[in-house]
């Protein structure tokens, strides 16, 4: 390739515009190495309630005092609902939360339920009251329970108990279990 020559006029109207110019000293760059921050873990939810379902139920009837609830998620067979009812599985952990104010059941029920599901507790007790304490005999927390549980996630079927367990003021619940438990199964029977 042939070397091309600059005139006189163009030399100086590039060294304007390059400007002032030193000399390297040395021709090895040295590379700052920038400390990495540490990383540190995700921040788990703190909202309770994101295990409950966007949409909101509609036609859900309210219940009476003596009335009793249950509820079967779609896919799963009536069975399920009648060994739950007759106590076939055994109970993990329990709750009472009546006598509480709306908001302190449901912030005390979603914390609850979400601590079973993560130790991977399968039936659970909660006891909410029949509401005879409030006012026009409409049972509050019996009413807001039926509804709080049909829109948790991991429900799969709730029941009201049996009398010796609390009647129309307490249910059972049936929990999807975790997912490392349905894991630890599979590998059992392989």
């Amino acid at each position: 390739m042939a070397k091309k020559t600059l005139t006189v006029e163009d030399q100086d109207l590039f060294r304007q515009t390059i400007g002032k110019v030193r000399a390297v000293n040395a021709d090895k760059v040295l590379l700052n190495k920038q400390i990495k921050p540490k990383p540190y873990p995700k921040q788990l939810s703190t909202d309770e309630s994101s295990h409950l379902l966007e949409s909101a139920i509609t036609g859900l009837e309210t219940v009476g005092l003596e009335d009793s609830i249950s509820f079967l998620a779609p896919g799963l067979q009536n069975k399920v609902l009648k060994k739950l009812r007759r106590g076939f599985f055994d109970l993990d952990a329990e709750i009472d939360l009546h006598g509480l104010t709306s908001n302190a059941a449901k912030a005390q029920l979603m914390s609850f339920l979400n601590d079973c599901v993560k130790s991977g507790c399968h039936c659970v007790h909660i006891v909410h009251g029949k509401g005879y304490r409030s006012a026009d005999n409409h049972p509050v927390l019996k009413n807001n329970l039926n509804l709080w549980l049909r829109q948790y996630t991991d429900v799969q079927a709730f029941c009201s108990a049996s009398s010796k367990d609390g009647g129309a003021g307490a249910v059972f619940v049936l929990l999807r279990l975790a997912e490392k438990y349905n894991h630890a199964d599979e590998q059992e029977r392989l």
